[in-house]
């Protein structure tokens, strides 16, 4: 393999990882790449998801999150009982320090978004601000995936 063919398949690389890579930071909070799964007309809500790491030794909370595309935003947590599927508001979620909490789908924490005011479309972004109890507000950019968690620009470079 010739060395140009190598630099065409690491810049290749790098623009396919860009794509999902996104993250932000709040104090001692390191915020990973938010996303939501793309929706299909008429459907009434949406998740997002995203990791979130506390890299102090205090704990903090996140206590409430908001986003124009939805008329409410909530935490939630999703766990299976038997073979039905149980989701419930939690209102916040603690981040202890030196410790992680994955939001991803189909387990574990979400965050729902109720009453969309359009369907969210794969390649889509849209902001969502994060408050917590002790490092405040921020404001996260918000990649829409399709179902399999794919960007848009990654599925059309496939």
């Amino acid at each position: 393999m010739s060395v140009r063919s190598v630099s065409l398949i690491l810049c290749a690389l790098a623009v396919s990882v860009s794509a999902y890579a996104h993250a932000y930071d709040l104090g001692n909070l390191h915020i990973d790449h938010p996303y939501a799964r793309a929706t299909v007309p008429g459907q009434p809500g949406g998740g997002a998801f995203l990791s979130i790491e506390n890299k102090g030794k205090e704990a903090d909370k996140l206590i409430g999150v908001s986003s124009p595309v939805a008329k409410s935003a909530e935490i939630h947590t999703m766990s299976m009982d038997g073979n039905v599927m149980r989701m419930r508001e939690v209102g916040e979620i603690d981040l202890p320090p030196a410790g992680t909490v994955d939001m991803k789908p189909g387990h574990g924490y979400h965050i729902m978004l109720m009453g969309l005011n359009q369907p969210l479309k794969a390649g889509d972004k849209f902001p969502m601000t994060l408050t917590f109890q002790k490092a405040g507000k921020i404001e996260v950019s918000v990649v829409v995936t399709d179902m399999n968690g794919k960007s848009a620009e990654a599925a059309h470079q496939h």
